[in-house]
C-alpha cells in the first residue's frame, strides 16, 4: 500500500507521538532507497564542495521525484546576504517541491520574516558547522551548565522567531532530552541521543562510504553497511572493463555482428560501383 506523503503538518504533529528518521541524501539513487525504506525526511543540498556535496541543483529535482512521499528539506549551498535574498532562495527551493528550508545560520529576524510568508524553516543548535569558528571549531556543545543553558536559550529563541524545528548536533543526550521537552518544535538529533524527536544521519555515514567527505566519518555517525569495500571493488571492475574496451579498440574487434548492422550483398556491390565514381 502506498504510504501517505509526509507534510509539514504531519511533521509538527509527530512530536511526542513517534520518532522521525531524517537522512541526508546526495543523489536520486539514495533518495529512491530512502523512499523504499520509508525514511520520514530526506535532506539535500547542492554545489557545496567544502562539505563534500558536489551534486547540482538539477539533481535536487531528480531527488524530489525519486522520493515523493518523504518530507524534503533543502538548503545550505546558497548564502543570502539579505532578508529579501533569503526569501528568493526559499522560493527557488519551494518551486521544485521542497517542503522545508534549512536556515541553520540565519538570523532570528530573517526566520521571523520568512515565517510571516509561510516559509517553513528548520534551524540548527549546538555544534553548528557554519558557525564553528565562533565556538572554537568542531566540538561538542553543552558539556557545562552555562553552555547547556545557552543551547536551550538558542532553541527557544528560534522557536519564538518561527522556526519549526532544529537540528541538535553533538549536545549531551541528557541536555538534549530536557531541551526537547521544553520546546514545542521538532528536535532532530545529530549525535545528541534518542531523547530528541528524531534522528539525523548522512547516507554516506550509514553506508560506511567516505568518498564524499575525504575519508572522515564523524564520531556521532553510525555505520550500517560497509560500502567502502564495495565501492573499491566496483572501481577495480570499472578499470578492468575500461581496459578491455581499450584493448578491443586497438585490436579492431568492433565488427561483431551482435553490435553492428549488415548490408545486403547486392546493395553493397551497387554501393561500391557508386563509390568508385568519387
Amino acid at each position: 500500500m502506498k504510504r501517505k506523503k509526509l507534510t509539514v503538518y504531519d511533521y509538527l504533529r509527530s512530536k511526542g507521538k513517534r520518532q522521525l528518521s531524517a537522512l541526508f541524501v546526495h543523489n536520486a539513487d539514495e533518495a529512491r532507497a530512502a523512499e523504499e525504506a520509508e525514511i520520514d525526511i530526506i535532506c539535500t543540498s547542492h554545489d557545496y564542495p567544502q562539505f563534500g556535496i558536489y551534486n547540482s541543483f538539477e539533481e535536487l529535482k531528480r531527488i524530489r521525484e525519486a522520493a515523493p512521499n518523504c518530507l524534503m528539506q533543502t538548503g545550505g549551498a546558497i548564502t543570502p546576504a539579505s532578508e529579501y535574498e533569503a526569501l528568493k532562495v526559499c522560493h527557488k527551493y519551494l518551486e521544485i517541491g521542497t517542503d522545508v528550508i534549512y536556515g541553520g545560520t540565519w538570523s532570528y529576524k530573517w526566520i521571523k520574516a520568512l515565517r510571516e510568508e509561510n516559509v517553513p524553516i528548520n534551524s540548527h543548535v549546538g555544534l553548528v558547522p557554519g558557525k564553528a569558528t565562533w565556538i572554537g571549531g568542531f566540538r561538542a556543545i553543552g558539556k557545562t551548565a552555562d553552555e547547556a543553558i545557552g543551547v536551550l536559550r538558542h532553541t527557544l529563541e528560534l522557536q519564538e522567531a518561527g522556526a519549526i524545528g532544529v537540528e541538535l548536533e553533538v549536545v549531551p543526550p541528557k541536555v538534549a532530552e530536557i531541551i526537547t521537552k521544553k520546546v514545542d518544535i521538532i528536535t532532530l538529533s545529530m549525535g545528541s541521543g534518542s531523547g530528541c524527536d528524531g534522528q539525523y544521519l548522512f547516507a554516506n555515514d550509514v553506508l560506511g562510504y567516505t568518498g564524499y567527505n575525504g575519508g572522515h566519518i564523524p564520531r556521532h555517525a553510525r555505520i550500517y553497511k560497509d560500502f567502502k569495500k564495495e565501492y573499491e571493488r566496483l572501481q577495480e571492475e570499472r578499470i578492468h572493463a575500461f581496459r578491455e574496451y581499450h584493448k578491443d579498440t586497438v585490436e579492431k574487434k568492433f565488427n561483431d555482428p551482435k553490435i553492428t548492422v549488415d548490408i545486403d550483398s547486392s546493395e553493397f556491390e551497387n554501393f561500391l560501383k557508386l563509390a568508385n565514381k568519387y
